[in-house]
């Protein structure tokens, strides 16, 4: 028996890591797939719920973006909860939140109830992703195992999103809207059962104090700036103003704390660095006008176009698979052309590809594909950066903001670009002659309560509501698709004159 033989196995145990930590992946990855899927999975359930539950404008952009917004407000105070209490439990409790929040979504009756169980799947959620990321840490000590992991761990997020209308469509088309919510419930309860049986429990060794006040100043001045852009063009001016000004003042004083407490929730010192700054700020473009662009095109399929929920669900399939590619080849990418002229590259076809969108239509082929492809280049070396960016020892806090710029630019990209869109709706759609004051104030609403009012009206007047709702619609998705492209240029104009090839690795 050789010396390494006879040696004490526990020595070389930190490194090979937890002996099941591939199985501990698998779940981790199937917890993540479904946080993923549930990001998008609503898109193509949004005309059932508008015909159900009738919201209006600022609940339905409400019921689709309040659960990523969540996310994004909670994931690091989630992180710092569980460095406190135990990884597994925080972990063990956000698999029964979201559980218990998805039964409830599928069972609401009403739009305020609906919101309310998208909110709480969002903190389910986030107590997901914020222990994930530290046990595979825990469970994969080598680097390079870890950076696989990461990877797997990455992408499961990536496909749930990009797989999240399809299987919406397939749902709703067979059951009804509540069923996207209903499918969580026995996946939540298999990996629930796994994930107590195969995830260690791990802590951060160095107790450190949680800040209370610095979350709720986060979430609540979010809450706030995110409630008043909804309110934007619609009534009550004054207290949109204030919600939005109260807002900024909040999120003001929580860059404040964070400035000066010793342990501060987010380390706002890494955006000292230009490279970390400029690939979060491309992230958050990049994945907001990749989520909204996901979430209108599939309402314009439906509502515009008249497709099914099946259809409009494989219509996005070259889109999905074209980020699924994008993402996966961004390194071979890289290695060709760069970082800093693949990532301004891509940002440049994202916006080019919305451009053509906007002026050809919205099932231009090539332009999707482009589009895809583009946005998950930018996604998968935008998130390299940002790691590489930060020392190894800060490694953790810039996975927390990487984690929360996605999040952040889901939610966000959804209520500005949604807030735009329904603005345009209500100026754009002229007064249908013969339209009652009552339904032509509830189909300024949206596009989905236009088509419920005209299946109620005689068949001339709503045949005129139908296509002048349709019409001011298609015109709000280009010009949205149009915004989006010029936020995209921008960015990619900052990559190429910020961004430099030479991008530290983390050890």
């Amino acid at each position: 028996m050789s010396l390494d033989e006879s040696a004490d196995p526990r020595a070389a145990e930190p490194a090979r890591g937890h002996p099941r930590r591939w199985a501990v992946l698998a779940v981790l990855c199937t917890s993540l797939l479904l946080v993923g899927i549930d990001l998008t999975v609503l898109h193509v359930a949004v005309p059932g719920i508008t015909r159900d539950l009738m919201p209006d404008a600022a609940e339905l952009l409400w019921i689709v973006d309040v659960y990523s917004l969540t996310v994004a407000a909670l994931l690091v105070t989630f992180g710092t909860m569980g460095d406190r209490l135990g990884r597994r439990r925080v972990l063990s409790a956000g698999f029964a939140v979201f559980g218990g929040a998805s039964a409830a979504a599928a069972l609401s009756s009403t739009a305020v109830q609906l919101i309310g169980a998208r909110m709480l799947l969002g903190v389910g959620a986030a107590m997901i992703m914020s222990s994930t990321v530290a046990v595979i840490r825990s469970v994969f000590p080598d680097e390079r195992e870890r950076a696989v992991a990461l990877g797997l761990w990455t992408a499961a997020h990536s496909v749930g999103a990009t797989i999240g209308p399809v299987v919406g469509g397939v749902l709703v088309e067979r059951w009804w809207w509540g069923a996207v919510f209903l499918v969580n419930v026995p996946v939540v309860a298999l990996v629930l059962i796994g994930g107590r049986r195969l995830i260690p429990e791990s802590r951060d060794p160095v107790r450190r104090r949680w800040d209370l006040w610095g979350a709720v100043l986060s979430a609540a001045g979010l809450a706030m700036v995110v409630f008043a852009l909804k309110r934007l063009g619609g009534e009550g001016a004054v207290m949109t103003i204030v919600l939005g000004g109260t807002g900024l003042v909040l999120l003001g004083a929580f860059v404040a704390r964070q400035l000066r407490v010793s342990r501060p929730l987010l380390d706002l010192s890494l955006f000292a660095d230009r490279r970390f700054s400029v690939a979060v700020f491309g992230v958050l473009c990049c994945f907001g006008s990749y989520t909204a662009l996901l979430f209108f095109l599939t309402q314009w399929l439906q509502l515009v176009e008249g497709r099914s929920p099946v259809s409009a669900g494989l219509v996005l399939m070259p889109l999905a698979a074209a980020n699924a590619v994008g993402a996966t080849g961004a390194p071979w990418v890289a290695g060709r052309l760069g970082l800093r002229a693949s990532v301004t590259v891509s940002l440049g076809a994202f916006a080019a590809a919305l451009a053509v969108l906007a002026v050809v239509g919205a099932d231009a082929l090539t332009a999707l594909i482009a589009a895809g492809v583009g946005a998950g280049v930018v996604m998968t070396l935008g998130a390299h950066i940002i790691m590489s960016a930060a020392r190894p020892e800060r490694a953790g806090e810039a996975a927390a903001i990487q984690e929360t710029s996605f999040e952040l630019g889901a939610g966000l990209g959804v209520a500005v670009l949604g807030t735009v869109l329904a603005s345009i709706y209500r100026t754009a759609l002229p007064a249908v002659p013969g339209l009652r004051p009552q339904d032509d104030t509830v189909a300024r609403e949206s596009l989905g309560a236009a088509i419920a009012v005209a299946a109620r009206l005689d068949h001339a007047t709503g045949a005129a509501l139908l296509q002048t709702a349709r019409i001011a619609f298609d015109h709000g998705f280009t010009v949205i698709l149009a915004i989006a492209a010029v936020v995209l240029t921008v960015a990619a104009g900052l990559s190429a004159v910020l961004l430099r090839d030479r991008v530290r690795r983390a050890s």
